[in-house]
């Protein structure tokens, strides 16, 4: 008798246990849950790529970003941080940021260390939020720099290649030379020297006459997979002549970028051309051209998005908005809203 108490007791005991075990684990699984990453961005799209004139997600469907252009490196720095970067995200619901690194005057030429860690804030700061990045050499010059820029890009491929946020943006806005003697063969060599590293990720390659000529690029294009062509526009300059000109492009089956563009004149300053703004939302949306407003500044003129001493750190409000930031704030936020709905 004294032998099965002893023996109820130990299964007792072992019950208890064992349910204790298991309410053990179901606290740990929910607190991993509680505690997994949240989706971001470049998880939902994953790897893009170019398939015919448009850019594709990992699973092939065709996808559009949206996002803001920081200033000149070399001339307001104040914004190229991680706290402006996550604003961007969270407040304008940015999918892509472009770091536009200054090559001169004062720039990179001058001092490449300072405007390059400049530059890998912004990278880092974009891949741990889970977005996308154009890694913009700003230049009007490339083909005078074709060494400096193969350094720059080699460097940064082999540091964050392997990561599916990067966009490489390897000449700004060729002045009015010749695509194929002069923008082509430089483009060519860039992309060969980044594809040594980098396979994947897309290069946006610059067009004659400060990334307009997109027609004469789409004629005689790179032989190379994964490419866009940079189209920049300021809609009060240019207006359905430029559309033209890009719809030409497209029936060659090339991928267009405005990577630049603003709501003003082409001079960053001037009124605010709201008729040809919309054609230009119009246009973008039909053709579903990824886009990056100019831009992210202080400065006191037109195509900034905000007001002079703006927070270096984001937590604008609508005081601190430029017309043109609101307008482009409102654009982002109701294009991007059922994207960012999808990470919940």
């Amino acid at each position: 008798m004294k032998f099965k108490k002893q023996t109820i007791y130990l299964v007792k005991i072992c019950v208890k246990y064992v349910f204790l075990s298991i309410m053990f684990v179901s606290l740990v699984s929910c607190n991993e849950q509680e505690i997994k990453e949240p989706l971001k961005i470049v998880d939902l799209y994953g790897q893009l790529k170019v398939e015919s004139s448009n850019i594709v997600n990992k699973d092939g469907e065709t996808v559009y970003l949206r996002g803001m252009s920081l200033f000149w490196s070399q001339w307001i720095d104040k914004y190229y941080n991680y706290n402006c970067i996550k604003w961007l995200r969270d407040d304008w619901k940015c999918t892509v940021i472009r770091a536009a690194m200054g090559i001169e005057p004062d720039g990179y030429l001058s001092n490449a260390e300072r405007e390059k860690t400049k530059i890998k804030k912004v990278i880092e700061a974009c891949i741990d939020l889970g977005i996308y990045v154009i890694v913009d050499w700003h230049d009007h010059r490339a083909e005078a720099h074709q060494t400096e820029a193969i350094a720059f890009f080699k460097e940064i491929a082999t540091e964050y290649g392997k990561y599916p946020n990067i966009i490489y943006e390897i000449y700004n806005e060729p002045l009015q030379i010749s695509w194929t003697d002069v923008i082509k063969p430089y483009s060519e060599t860039l992309i060969r020297e980044i594809r040594t590293i980098d396979n994947n990720n897309l290069i946006i390659v610059g067009t004659p006459t400060w990334s307009q000529d997109v027609d004469i690029a789409a004629a005689n294009p790179v032989e190379f997979e994964n490419i866009v062509y940079a189209l920049h526009f300021y809609a009060a300059t240019h207006k359905q002549w430029l559309r033209d000109k890009a719809q030409n492009a497209l029936t060659h089956n090339i991928a267009l970028f405005a990577s630049e563009y603003g709501t003003c004149e082409s001079t960053g300053d001037g009124l605010i051309d709201y008729e040809e703004l919309d054609k230009w939302f119009t246009f973008m949306d039909t053709y579903q051209l990824s886009w990056c407003n100019w831009s992210i500044a202080d400065k006191e003129e037109a195509a900034s998005a905000i007001k002079p001493g703006a927070d270096a750190d984001g937590n604008w409000n609508e005081e601190d908005l430029t017309e043109s930031g609101k307008i482009i704030r409102e654009k982002i936020r109701s294009s991007n809203e059922s994207i960012f709905n999808r990470l919940n």
